[in-house]
């Protein structure tokens, strides 16, 4: 007992001579407003977890306009939710440094496209640009028909049952077996198996969403010792081993399509945007292409960018797909422009959509772009200030 008071007391002097904010910044901290924090421990004691902290932000983003403050023990975090304000952050490439908050994200993504700062992540972010060619769409459209095609069944087998379902787990699911197909080249099953994989996910994805608003679980060593550390490094191992499998049998099959993809004439950055329809290129595959010929990744690269782009890629179309779902459902008068549209580009044909049809569904685009408009799937995001700022 007498050793973790001692450890307990020695880092928060740490947290406080390295993090507590000098006499002149806490001044003008101090003019914006924001619920009274505690000493020591700022206002975690007060922050929700889950969903229940993004309807409290809302709330008191309703309670103090255009920009609040919260403290995470001796760390200060603004608010900022007025557009010109996001603006004077956005624009330019000043504030690109990541918050410290995304190292926790760190022992499962690394250091990939979400989580890297400064010169890398303008080097990364430079070099998978061409991976995310419009053509994708066209090489898995098959993939995202399959999916859709279980998710409809799933759906119907509950509507028959009557009364009310929460559909947003289920379209999750589908985002989720999609971006597995599309970025790693498996198939996961995600919606019809009760995969480890896709538990690790969600379990990870969890943890670390909590760590990151209770102070006392940031040190490692309390993490681990008080903390769900053990549970953290179990579905750590769970989806390292799994993206590593992949890597290593796609590394296997590797030459055979590099082969055709150079008789083809596909070579090089411009190969990114050559994606025959013979040879259908995962996101990993291009990845593993890219280090073979123009960029050097080692396989610690390849799997913090195929890792984020799981975690990143399935839970924002997730959000994108539920949205447009709900935002149609609530308005009839959309729902049935939207239905008689697609009545017009399909009739009684129950075929799958292809190409052309997709681009002949105008209204059912406009509310989607709307619904990303109104409820973006990534809602915060955090940067670190690089200078003072005048908003």
């Amino acid at each position: 007992m007498l050793a973790t008071i001692v450890l307990g007391v020695v880092l928060l002097y740490i947290l406080y001579k390295y993090f507590y904010p000098s006499n002149e910044k806490r001044k003008m901290l101090d003019k914006i407003p924001g619920p009274k924090p505690l000493p020591l421990i700022g206002n975690a004691h007060q922050l929700r977890i889950g969903h229940d902290w993004y309807l409290q932000t809302l709330g008191l983003a309703k309670e103090h306009p255009d920009i609040f403050v919260l403290w995470l023990a001796f760390k200060p975090q603004l608010v900022i939710h007025k557009a010109e304000y996001a603006e004077v952050i956005l624009n330019g490439m000043k504030h690109i440094d990541k918050s410290p908050d995304y190292n926790f994200l760190h022992p499962w993504l690394g250091t990939g496209l979400l989580t890297s700062t400064g010169d890398k992540w303008k080097s990364r972010r430079r070099m998978l640009t061409p991976t995310f060619h419009f053509n994708i769409l066209h090489d898995f459209l098959h993939v995202f028909n399959k999916k859709s095609h279980i998710l409809v069944e799933k759906l119907k087998g509950k509507a028959e049952k009557g009364g009310q379902f929460n559909l947003f787990q289920d379209i999750a699911l589908c985002a989720l077996d999609i971006i597995s197909e599309t970025a790693m080249g498996k198939d996961i099953n995600a919606q019809s198996a009760d995969s480890e994989y896709v538990h690790a996910v969600y379990r990870m994805s969890n943890l670390t969403d909590t760590r990151m608003r209770q102070p006392w679980m940031w040190p490692d060593i309390l993490f681990n010792l008080f903390g769900p550390g053990h549970e953290h490094d179990e579905k750590l191992k769970i989806l390292h081993d799994f993206t590593n499998s992949v890597i290593s049998d796609r590394l296997k099959d590797f030459d055979s399509i590099k082969s055709e993809m150079i008789r083809q004439g596909m070579s090089g950055e411009a190969g990114m945007g050559l994606r025959d329809k013979k040879v259908r290129l995962a996101f990993l595959d291009m990845l593993i292409f890219m280090s073979d010929n123009l960029t050097k990744l080692s396989f610690e690269d390849i799997r913090e960018e195929v890792d984020t782009f799981m975690f990143e890629g399935h839970d924002t179309t997730a959000a994108a797909m539920n949205w447009a779902t709900h935002l149609i459902g609530a308005n009839p008068e959309c729902q049935a422009k939207v239905h008689e549209e697609i009545d017009s580009v399909f009739g009684q044909d129950d075929r799958d959509p292809t190409m052309e049809d997709l681009k002949e569904l105008k209204y059912l685009e406009c509310c989607i772009k709307e619904a990303l408009r109104l409820f973006p799937s990534v809602p915060m995001f955090a940067r670190t200030a690089s200078e003072d700022v005048h908003l």
